[in-house]
């Protein structure tokens, strides 16, 4: 990079949340920090604070009465546009080259408000499948109406989402998105220039080495919401499909907590549930793991797995979104065709150790090949630089490029 790279202002959807977008946007910033660059985070909170470290300047808006919960960790404040005046002041103080918005949440919208009438180039991240989560919020609500009319109902959803998110993702120039199908959706549906922005993991905080457990039941886990979308319900089933096939020493390790919480406890009984954990603690729950377990459809990433393969365990992952493209199929885990198929698969592991020790190997290697997050931002900061230096020459050329798939 030059000596004069671009001046970024990144607007996440979230940042103290516990999610994956909060996670990239923490090493994002992390990462603009270590190297010295002007960057600017906007981001939602319980106060309104500037904070200054070094050369990043954070800006923390306090949501209002207007806010409602989009699930036990997100939400929505209506008139989060009232901040406009202020932030106006602060971002024509800050002078970016470029605006970055994660989606079309409640800071995102303001950030490409300000994008458009500052005249500053604007970028964004399809971080979430809000189609998909739309569709799943409906399935459950109308979980006691007739399958027919409530699928429905529940695809009218779907497909109504993502022609409204698609609509605001015409809006950026340039977008990212985190696997190759999303890559070439989004290219084809907006016509815009969309690339490769992948996710890594610290292979030193999550680790086989803190493993400590003795030795007892195959413990399977899963770490994330336990909300609908995440398809956690699934877990009630994978438990009697284990039982079916006549497994008894193992237990289903759930870490987190969600609106699915009460019904998975009433359905299960071979599972413990941890709720949210952080820091040591969390990197020892996964490597104190055998198998884990990924059911949700809905991901981009799934930065879990990749947390869990770096702890040396073996995932089992549903054959739609971005996990698929993490998970080597037979040699960090498995990629299954169908549902029915994860009892199987997991079987296979809990009864041949050599095997599973093998895949434990396969997974740690898999996590070590990853890029890291210095690559993945350097590669952003590139495609940054060639925007806001030459704008006109870098749209013709993202435009010849558009649709293929640009590894940053």
């Amino acid at each position: 990079m030059t000596g004069a790279n671009p001046r970024v202002a990144l607007f996440p959807c979230t940042y103290r949340e516990i999610d994956g977008v909060a996670n990239t946007s923490r090493q994002f910033a992390a990462f603009a920090k270590e190297h010295g660059f002007a960057f600017l985070l906007v981001h939602a909170g319980p106060c309104d604070e500037i904070i200054t470290d070094g050369s990043i300047t954070r800006v923390q808006l306090r949501r209002g009465w207007a806010t409602f919960p989009l699930d036990g960790h997100h939400e929505f404040d209506l008139l989060f546009s009232r901040h406009y005046p202020k932030l106006l002041r602060i971002l024509r103080d800050f002078s970016p080259s470029v605006i970055h918005i994660t989606g079309p949440s409640d800071v995102g919208i303001l950030g490409a408000l300000m994008a458009h009438n500052l005249g500053v180039p604007l970028a964004a991240s399809w971080q979430t499948n809000v189609h998909q989560f739309a569709r799943r919020r409906v399935s459950s609500l109308l979980s006691t109406w007739p399958a027919n009319v409530s699928d429905k109902i529940a695809a009218a959803a779907e497909f109504a989402s993502f022609h409204c998110a698609a609509r605001f993702y015409k809006i950026p120039r340039l977008l990212f998105s985190p696997n190759r199908e999303l890559v070439e959706l989004l290219a084809k549906t907006t016509g815009k220039p969309s690339f490769l922005m992948s996710h890594s993991v610290s292979t030193e905080a999550f680790s086989p080495a803190f493993r400590d457990r003795p030795a007892g039941p195959f413990r399977i886990g899963y770490a994330g919401r336990l909300t609908p979308e995440k398809n956690v319900r699934f877990f009630a089933q994978l438990e009697r499909d284990l039982l079916a096939a006549g497994n008894r020493d193992f237990r289903i390790v759930l870490i987190g907590h969600g609106s699915e919480e009460k019904w998975l406890r009433d359905n299960m009984r071979h599972a413990e549930f941890i709720g949210w954990l952080s820091g040591n603690e969390l990197s020892r729950a996964f490597a104190n793991l055998d198998a884990f377990v990924f059911p949700s459809e809905t991901d981009t990433f799934g930065l879990a797995v990749l947390e869990a393969l770096a702890s040396g365990v073996p995932a089992v992952v549903s054959p739609s979104g971005g996990p698929k493209f993490t998970v080597e199929h037979g040699k960090s885990g498995y990629v299954a065709n169908r549902f029915d198929e994860f009892a199987p698969l997991l079987t296979n592991l809990m009864t041949q150790p050599e095997l599973h020790d093998a895949m434990r190997l396969g997974a740690r290697q898999r996590a070590l090949s990853i890029g890291s997050w210095d690559q993945i931002f350097a590669g952003m900061y590139k495609t940054y630089e060639r925007y806001a230096n030459n704008p006109g020459e870098f749209e013709s050329i993202l435009l010849e490029d558009a649709g293929k798939i640009v590894n940053t």
